[in-house]
């Protein structure tokens, strides 16, 4: 266990503490439980730079990463969407994009001999726009803007979903051992 995976391991800790902050009675629960992401988000960006940087990714990392980023961004979702902070129409298209990449993930680790699809700059745009407008709403900006930088997370985060899927494709073709189905 290295540096980079123990901040990951951390990431995933933080998701019961969100949703425990986010749904308690406190004043500003919401914003401390939207703190609580944020963190989220800085140990991603540091176990990233502390990977490339000292050369400590793993396989495990690389898998694991974006399944904290993943587990951590669907809970936000359904908090925010339980409290109507966010339209049902978010949670769906996100929704469902981040299951099929959890499950398109999955496959190629067990199948492909424990093939990963690393983070693409696409992904990476689309999870920090994801932040910020979640981040916009905890503080309670104007909705207008808050419409629209939703509205931009989702177009990215469908743009990096098209970029994932060539990378599939691309896996599935240089892996003839693939069966098709």
């Amino acid at each position: 266990m290295n540096i980079p995976n123990i901040l990951t391991t951390i990431r995933f800790f933080l998701i019961p503490i969100f949703v425990i902050i986010f749904y308690s009675s406190m004043e500003n629960s919401v914003l401390y439980a939207a703190l609580v992401f944020a963190l989220a988000g800085i140990t991603d960006v540091l176990d990233g730079y502390i990977a490339r940087t000292y050369n400590m990714i793993t396989k495990w990392g690389v898998a694991m990463d974006p399944l904290a980023d993943k587990l951590m961004q669907l809970t936000v979702l359904i908090c925010f969407t339980s409290r109507a902070y966010l339209p049902i129409w978010v949670i769906i298209v996100v929704g469902i994009k981040e299951i099929l990449m959890i499950i398109g993930g999955f496959f190629l680790y067990c199948f492909v001999d424990k093939t990963v699809i690393p983070a693409n700059k696409y992904g990476k745009i689309a999870t920090i726009a994801f932040y910020v407008a979640i981040l916009s709403i905890a503080f309670k900006f104007p909705e207008t803007i808050n419409f629209i930088l939703v509205l931009v997370a989702v177009l990215l985060t469908l743009t990096a979903f098209i970029n994932y899927l060539i990378g599939f494709k691309k896996v599935r073709k240089d892996n003839k051992n693939i069966k098709s189905y």
